[in-house]
């Protein structure tokens, strides 16, 4: 098969296929014409590293996910622990994203608009806020 009908089959560019050639990841074979060919298992890896990739594993990852996946011998602890891993971190963003928001969002606030020269996120922006603080709890007021 040849590169343009694997970037339709598997919804990866051209480009990028040619890059995990590159890199050793899928590694299509070189007709004698010099074209990379591929065989339907190619496209399949392809399409793995594709959905992998859309998950937000590394290039790194990737080929550790590839290759558990292409070993008989393998164990299901191994590919746990590889995504536990990035579930992990993917949870460790959301936590420090949320903390992004909530900061963002009190410059937002605090900024009055209009036309004056004097904006609180300017100011906001030039102190240095600390991005490893939990997220402000919301509680509710005594009634």
């Amino acid at each position: 098969m040849k590169i343009g009908h694997v970037a339709k089959t598997t919804g990866l560019s051209v480009k990028s296929i040619r890059y995990y050639h590159d890199i050793g990841l899928v590694k299509g074979q070189r007709g004698t014409n010099g074209y990379r060919e591929y065989t339907s298992s190619h496209v399949d890896a392809l399409s793995f590293v594709h959905h992998c990739r859309s998950l937000g594993f590394t290039l790194d990852d990737c080929r550790a996910l590839l290759d558990l996946k292409m070993d008989q011998s393998r164990q299901a602890r191994d590919v746990k622990a590889l995504a536990k891993q990035h579930l992990t971190a993917i949870s460790n963003k959301i936590a420090q994203l949320t903390i992004l928001e909530e900061q963002l969002s009190h410059l937002v606030h605090d900024c009055e608009g209009g036309e004056q020269p004097n904006c609180a996120i300017l100011t906001g922006l030039s102190q240095e806020i600390p991005t490893t603080q939990q997220p402000h709890q919301k509680t509710k007021e005594p009634t």
